[in-house]
C-alpha cells in the first residue's frame, strides 16, 4: 500500500461542539424516576439529532440532572445550530423538567 503526502495547502477543519444541559426534575421522587426520564431523554435527543448524550454529573442526586451533548461537524454554524435545537427540544419536550443552566463551546480542530 502506498501512502501518498498529504498537500501543505489543504486545510482539514473539524469543529466539535460541547452543551453542558443542568435542570431540575420538580416531580421526580426517586432514582429510579430520574433514570426513566433521563433514558427518555437520551433516547428522543439521540434520534432526532444523532448527537452523543451522557448523564456527566449529579449521579446520586435524584431532583438534579446534567447532561453533557456533544456534535462533530465541518462548519462551525451548523454545529451550533444542532446544539442549540437540542436545547432546545429538551427546554419544550414534554419531560416535566425545569431548565437551570445551559453552556454551548464549540472547539476548532
Amino acid at each position: 500500500m502506498k501512502l501518498y503526502p498529504v498537500p501543505q495547502f489543504v486545510l482539514y477543519a473539524m469543529n466539535v461542539g460541547i452543551c453542558k444541559i443542568k435542570f431540575r426534575l420538580p416531580e421526580n421522587l426517586s432514582l429510579k424516576g430520574k433514570r426513566r426520564v433521563l433514558k427518555s431523554i437520551t433516547t428522543q435527543v439521540r434520534n432526532k439529532f444523532n448527537v452523543s448524550v451522557a448523564e456527566v454529573d449529579d449521579h446520586d442526586l435524584w431532583q438534579l440532572a446534567t447532561l453533557g451533548v456533544s456534535f462533530v461537524s465541518n462548519d462551525k454554524r451548523f454545529t451550533n445550530e444542532v446544539l442549540s435545537k437540542t436545547i432546545t427540544f429538551i427546554a419544550n419536550g414534554r419531560f416535566g423538567i425545569e431548565m437551570l443552566d445551559c453552556k454551548i463551546e464549540i472547539l476548532s480542530v
